[in-house]
């Protein structure tokens, strides 16, 4: 194997080196001069996603004896998974340093969240598949409780790690089955004895349900979404906007690995399970979030409801509803870190803009920043010329087309129900009157990264053929 042969894993390559350097240098620098840490953190970020838009290629690359696959939709979802990470980066400095939170240990956890997500996007057998997740799993659990003086942290922190070890057990038994039946772990092996093989078809659908449970909780779909709620509470909110943007990508990318390239023949069973976590999030993510009057908390519940219509791609099992449902992870995670990143710009001093009441008048203090809520709420809503109506209406397409009518009606009733209240905090914001002392204090390359966040998004909306024509193609 040549130096040139490993250029598809490059990225991979120079952030393992990032993550050393960054790691080492912290060691040596003082409190005072934690700003290194910080910039040399966003500048490999850049250059990973530099190095991942330069191993694009129109042709698949197969390393590592079928283990590792470099494909055009894994190098720029690492290239998308690596901007959101900066952008994490970008609008959590202020907050950190006000909050005594600015550490190494911060931007290093976050480099091997993103590590995990590219060890995931590039896996082509399980195990591969596996090991990224959990170093996404691991970084993530130690995030949480990286706030010490918060105790709601520790507690979110040890409810998701508990629960996250046994979806994690669960897979792994899931796995262990499907290794058992077919004698191999890499995808398209497995795709291949399901297509030519029916045999021992109980235990994998036995093994099937162990999956499907895995990969339920790791998205945050009901009925196994009860981590999701606190730990978007508990966790401060750096931390909360990375757990709701990057690793949703992951989350696309395992359930698009397994369902569809390694389970794809077995399509006509776990279909229906997945039509009934679909019905279960919309119910739930919707309901429960009306009597929300943390923000937090509802964002959490509302994401729920989005991971339903994301899997209403998979059930269609087409090339639109996939495209349509990798187009709706795109628009929904620059919507959420838009979203948070409009608490975090609030939020003062040991004090998170957290409740819905903290919003208050906020068009009378700052238009500008109220605008650029209006704009998230109004995505996640699917409220015209935003881009969230146009992933909405691409997913519930694609089930039509598929013949779930029934399934497309409950995703348009959800969607009404759940634009009241996207909705209720523009009335906060426009028509009450200014409540508590939040106002927005970010710093100049702050505001001008939260302006071009919500400018994407406009434009999206406006135009969304060009995003949709690029999904399509990533997925033909």
């Amino acid at each position: 194997m040549t130096l040139y042969s490993l250029f598809p894993i490059a990225p991979e390559i120079f952030l393992i080196s990032s993550i050393c350097f960054v790691l080492v240098l912290d060691v040596f620098i003082s409190d005072s001069k934690r700003i290194i840490t910080y910039w040399s953190s966003v500048i490999a970020v850049i250059i990973t996603a530099l190095l991942s838009l330069l191993t694009f290629n129109h042709e698949i690359t197969i390393l590592f004896s079928g283990s590792v696959i470099i494909d055009p939709i894994s190098s720029l979802l690492k290239t998308f998974s690596s901007l959101l990470i900066a952008i994490c980066f970008i609008y959590s400095k202020d907050y950190l340093i006000k909050n005594n939170l600015f550490k190494g240990e911060f931007f290093i956890l976050s480099l091997f969240t993103l590590l995990g997500i590219f060890v995931m996007t590039s896996s082509h057998n399980l195990l591969i598949l596996y090991l990224g997740l959990e170093i996404l799993a691991l970084s993530l659990y130690t995030l949480i409780a990286f706030n010490r003086d918060s105790a709601i942290a520790t507690e979110s922190a040890i409810k998701y790690f508990v629960l996250g070890a046994i979806a994690s057990g669960t897979l792994l038994y899931g796995i262990s089955f499907i290794y058992g039946i077919t004698g191999s772990i890499q995808f398209d092996l497995i795709s291949n004895y399901y297509l030519s093989n029916n045999s021992n078809l109980g235990i994998s659908l036995l093994a099937l349900a162990f999956i499907l449970v895995a990969i339920a909780f790791k998205f945050g779909a009901a009925p196994f979404h009860m981590w999701l709620p606190d730990v978007y509470q508990g966790s401060s909110a750096p931390v909360t906007l990375l757990i709701g943007t990057a690793p949703k990508v992951a989350a696309f990318v395992i359930t698009w690995r397994i369902l569809v390239d390694a389970l794809g023949p077995l399509f006509m069973y776990w279909k229906e399970i997945v039509f009934f976590l679909i019905v279960l999030s919309l119910l739930v993510g919707n309901l429960a979030a009306i009597a929300q009057t943390n923000l937090k908390r509802m964002l959490a519940y509302s994401t729920i409801s989005h991971v339903g219509y994301i899997l209403m791609g998979f059930v269609a099992l087409s090339e639109g509803g996939l495209s349509a449902s990798l187009f709706y992870v795109v628009v929904y995670t620059l919507t959420a870190a838009l979203a948070f990143g409009m608490i975090i710009i609030l939020s003062s001093k040991k004090k998170e803009a957290q409740n819905i009441e903290d919003f208050s008048g906020l068009n009378e203090k700052s238009p500008w920043f109220a605008f650029i809520l209006l704009i998230a709420m109004f995505s996640m809503a699917g409220v015209p010329p935003f881009p969230g109506v146009y992933a909405k209406l691409l997913v519930l397409s694609s089930v039509i087309d598929a013949g779930m009518l029934w399934l497309a009606i409950i995703g348009i009733i959800t969607a009404v129900i759940g634009a009241f209240y996207y909705l209720r905090v523009i009335w906060f914001m426009y028509f009450n009157k200014p409540k508590g002392k939040f106002t927005p204090n970010g710093d100049t390359i702050f505001n001008y990264s939260l302006a071009f966040n919500a400018v994407v998004l406009v434009a999206i909306g406006l135009l969304p053929s060009y995003l949709l024509n690029l999904c399509n193609y990533l997925l033909l």
